[in-house]
């Protein structure tokens, strides 16, 4: 089990991470609620309330959920980061030292949930461009919920439930953590799914990474003075990709992941990195924080035997069906007679698209280990 980041993996981590500081509104207090903007890395729910089918479906049931012992809407064995931010008491001895104490943050679409300490708006198969882009350019999507439609959704919420006059909204909000993400992602999946080439997508970088930039300073707007902004993952490291693309004269990195796919993630996380510089120089006051899961990732990957991880499987789903990394496209994780491994704990993918509990887990932990987080605790 792995406990606090040593100084050496902290000094490689972004140092937007690192450098980050608080100051005015944000300075040491107690975090009361949390908010999510994103995709399937956040969702609690949503897509499950929207009735969305194809890839995103099976996480209303069983084998999704099963380390919960149900299923959730989550796209996992059981819980995300987002979920490891709230619910752990701060004054538990825990992997999760920091985290906030709060209950788990509900989907927006739940109307039955109690919303008094945050909501999710994440869902699955999001993107963070509208969907006339993807309808313009040919490519399929799984859902319409992009980023200005969770942000219409989280406007409707503060008029109708935080501050209905917007004077009140700064006060409101001034205890209040803003995940603004991870999203993005999908906007290079669907096509890259499609067999568009990673070079080609790098011209929707710069639209991308603004209209994340965007969802931030309208939060910021509102009132917010508390935000996370992840970045993309290793997206070369993952089965899907490493199925989809085997046949192709791809090249390896020597952990196995697949070169340019992860040379593309890192082209996105550079250009959002420095939009979020840029905008901290606007907003001085604020603290926005850039979580770097694509190194998190990589630590948990190079460090497999401190996390407990089974090294031969770090590549592989543990939920899936055929080739050299339990992945098929036409047999999904969910689908009939699809096995799952025994033993979640020990793989870093869930379904080969999506992380296990065990590696959601300590990747917060990774983030909740920031000394700055630590300042957010209640």
């Amino acid at each position: 089990m792995a406990g606090r980041l040593p100084l050496w993996f902290l000094s490689i981590l972004h140092p937007l991470l690192l450098n980050a500081h608080v100051s005015g509104g944000g300075g040491g207090c107690c975090i009361g609620a949390i908010y999510s903007l994103g995709d399937s890395i956040a969702d609690t729910g949503n897509a499950v309330h929207l009735g969305l089918s194809g890839a995103f479906a099976p996480s209303a049931s069983l084998p999704y959920g099963e380390t919960l012992k149900k299923a959730t809407g989550r796209c996992s064995d059981g819980l995300l980061m987002i979920d490891y931010f709230g619910k752990t008491s701060c004054c538990t001895p825990s992997i999760l030292p920091t985290a906030l104490g709060l209950p788990y943050v509900p989907p927006y679409l739940d109307k039955s949930a109690n919303f008094d300490h945050g909501v999710n708006f994440a869902v699955a198969g999001a993107t963070a461009l509208d969907q006339s882009f993807f309808l313009k350019n040919g490519i399929p999507q799984f859902t319409n919920s992009s980023l200005d439609v969770q942000l219409r959704w989280f406007n409707d919420h503060l008029k109708s439930s935080v501050c209905p006059s917007k004077q009140d909204c700064p006060k409101k909000l001034e205890k209040t953590l803003f995940f603004v993400g991870e999203i993005g992602g999908n906007d290079y999946n669907y096509p890259l799914m499609q067999g568009r080439p990673a070079e080609e997508l790098k011209t929707s970088v710069p639209q991308v990474v603004r209209k994340i930039v965007d969802a931030a300073k309208e939060v910021i707007d509102v009132g917010a003075v508390q935000l996370i902004v992840p970045g993309n993952f290793p997206i070369g490291c993952f089965p899907i990709y490493l199925t989809t693309f085997k046949q192709q004269d791809s090249e390896y990195d020597k952990r196995g992941c697949l070169k340019d796919l992860n040379n593309f993630a890192q082209f996105h996380n550079q250009h959002l990195g420095k939009a979020l510089e840029d905008l901290k120089k606007d907003h001085p006051n604020v603290t926005i924080i850039y979580a770097d899961y694509y190194n998190m990732f990589l630590n948990i990957h190079d460090r497999a035997d401190n996390y407990g991880f089974d090294k031969s499987s770090l590549l592989k789903a543990c939920c899936g069906t055929g080739s050299d990394y339990n992945f098929n496209m036409n047999r999904m994780c969910g689908s009939l007679g699809v096995p799952v491994c025994s033993d979640p704990t020990k793989f870093i993918s869930w379904d080969g698209i999506h992380l296990t509990q065990e590696a959601y887990k300590n990747m917060a932990n990774q983030l909740l280990n920031i000394e700055l987080l630590k300042k957010w605790k209640c």
